[in-house]
């Protein structure tokens, strides 16, 4: 039986990645998107990247799904595996469309270094870890993702920009916000009876996320590519 865990352990976690979540925040890839000034040859480059990181996030969600313990949790699960293979991978295909990328060239992307790193770490995490483990490994990108879009939007929208200011607006949903939320109390409930190995898995998961996090944007923003 796992030992009592009174306080927040997703507030911990975050807490503990403080640092590294502000240096997200004010990546010039970001700062771009707020203020329309990122070139959209990066904005391009990270919706190719972004197309492979959502299939292998999807998968990742899919194995939560099957190794949720209650029918309610699976059902979570579920809800947010519809929503990204939905609402967001629909908003992707129409940025993509508007780019005049095509299916093809989306199936035909190769993944960046950064994008194969952190795919096969979240897979790795599925196949090993148990469903609080996979939501530990997720949440990063979730509540990272809702906190960016509520920044930003808190900063105002780029106007001269539509393309970023719809991109803003999806991320600082409340629905967004709200699934990021689930997965924050799920993953406090999981650590209540997890033993104290377990929660130092989790605290290590989350780090790794949170750095491959940073990592991504700055591969958009660098334009990352194989050296050979």
């Amino acid at each position: 039986m796992g030992i009592p865990y009174s306080s927040s352990f997703s507030q911990e976690l975050r807490t503990s990645t403080t640092d590294s979540w502000d240096l997200e925040k004010q990546h010039p890839f970001i700062l771009g998107i707020g203020d329309g000034s990122l070139p959209l040859v990066n904005f391009r480059y990270y919706m190719l990247q972004d197309y492979i990181f959502l299939v292998d996030f999807c998968r990742v969600i899919a194995m939560a799904v099957a190794k949720a313990s209650s029918i309610s949790d699976m059902g979570w699960f579920a809800k947010l595996l519809h929503d990204t293979l939905g609402t967001e991978m629909s908003l992707h295909m129409s940025f993509c469309s508007e780019f005049g990328i095509t299916e093809e060239e989306l199936k035909s992307t190769s993944p960046s270094p950064t994008t194969m790193a952190y795919t096969r770490h979240l897979i790795e995490v599925g196949f090993s870890g148990n469903a609080g483990e996979i939501a530990t490994s997720i949440l990063p990108c979730s509540w990272g993702y809702a906190e960016i879009g509520q920044m930003l939007h808190d900063n105002g929208l780029p106007e001269n920009h539509p393309l970023y200011c719809r991109w803003i607006e999806m991320y600082s949903s409340p629905e967004f916000a709200a699934l990021a939320g689930w997965l924050r109390s799920f993953i406090d409930r999981e650590a209540n009876s997890a033993s104290e190995e377990g929660r130092l898995r989790m605290k290590q998961i989350f780090l790794n996320s949170s750095r491959y996090e940073y990592m991504f944007w700055d591969s958009a923003y660098n334009l990352e590519a194989w050296p050979i």
